[in-house]
């Protein structure tokens, strides 16, 4: 089978390739998956990077999740091969993966491939997030930055069915009418705004309630300014690749939380009731199709340097999937 690999942490246009390995088996408590479909995340280039919470063994597969058919069982698994699942798992970048029957997830038919190939990081991020945030509806206001991603647009979609205001950061003007098509309220230029004097303003002076905050570095520490009296920070990203600076003085006098979020930490720490819930609303929206999750280009396993340069490049606006 065709299945992608890396032998050392680097830029991943440079360091990924498309070798031949022998079809895996499952082991006990474990599926085979026919791979149809896999995205290309942010967390998947930052582990391809060895900056990621997980760390790599090498030589080491990629990709975390995707969309695939079960076509062989292992010891313990009263699932039925055929079966159309999404799943997570290092490796999904192959035509073929292994994974845990425990981080499966049976796709309804109403579903396509393309979206459920997406099914798993960032929509439930995106539903723990907005919980966590603890904002309201009509109580405040929740700010994300680079509100252009994947992310990002789900978060606004989510946030208008909710009836939660939103003020989303950008660093070019081009998709701000497609952003607010969505139900984004406001939308601020980093490049050409004054951030925290926009917040003030759109928000009578009381600042934000709470940040969703992917890129850290400057962007995050003016975001902080922008939190109200005991708002909150969560981090989920560092695509600047920037530590943010801390006003402690900020921090103390306005009773700021900051604190990182991290979804495979959040699967483990929450009971299985919510759990349960946030899969039954996120399968819910994206099979109805109350939010969309756009696909902008696919890509075979022999062009996934291609792939992954497409995924990072400024302006695009749907997710890069991998296509085996």
């Amino acid at each position: 089978m065709k299945t992608i690999v890396f032998e050392t942490p680097g830029k991943p246009a440079d360091i990924l390739q498309t070798v031949e390995r022998p079809l895996p088996e499952p082991g006990p408590g474990e599926v085979r998956i026919k791979v149809i479909a896999s995205p290309i995340n942010p967390s998947d280039v930052m582990f391809v990077q060895n900056l990621y919470g997980i760390r790599p063994q090498y030589p080491s597969p990629a990709g975390f999740e995707g969309v695939g058919i079960i076509d062989a069982l292992g010891e313990g698994v009263g699932m039925k091969t055929g079966t159309r699942v999404s799943f997570t798992g290092v490796g999904a970048w192959s035509e073929y993966a292994i994974a845990n029957h425990r981080a499966l997830i049976p796709v309804p038919d109403a579903m396509t491939d393309d979206v459920a190939a997406q099914l798993f990081v960032n929509p439930f991020t995106v539903f723990a997030m907005v919980e966590e945030s603890g904002v309201k509806p009509g109580e405040g206001w929740l700010m994300l930055t680079a509100c252009g991603s994947a992310f990002g647009k789900m978060a606004i979609q989510l946030c208008k069915q909710k009836g939660i205001q939103t003020i989303g950061t950008v660093r070019r003007d081009d998709l701000n009418n497609d952003l607010k098509a969505l139900g984004l309220n406001e939308v601020i230029n980093t490049e050409t705004e004054n951030m925290v004097a926009r917040v003030k303003e759109i928000t009578g002076g009381k600042g934000v309630s709470c940040v969703l905050d992917a890129v850290g570095g400057h962007t995050a520490s003016e975001a902080l300014k922008c939190l109200g009296k005991g708002g909150t920070m969560l981090i989920f990203g560092l695509l600047s690749l920037q530590d943010p600076t801390i006003n402690v003085g900020l921090v103390i006098f306005r009773e700021l939380t900051i604190r990182g979020f991290w979804l495979t930490d959040w699967m483990r720490r929450v009971d299985s009731k919510t759990r349960q819930e946030v899969a039954q609303n996120v399968i819910s929206s994206l099979a109805s199709g109350q939010i969309q999750l756009p696909v902008e280009a696919s890509y075979n396993l022999d062009q996934i340097a291609e792939a992954v340069k497409h995924s990072e490049r400024h302006g695009r606006w749907g997710k890069i999937l991998v296509k085996p």
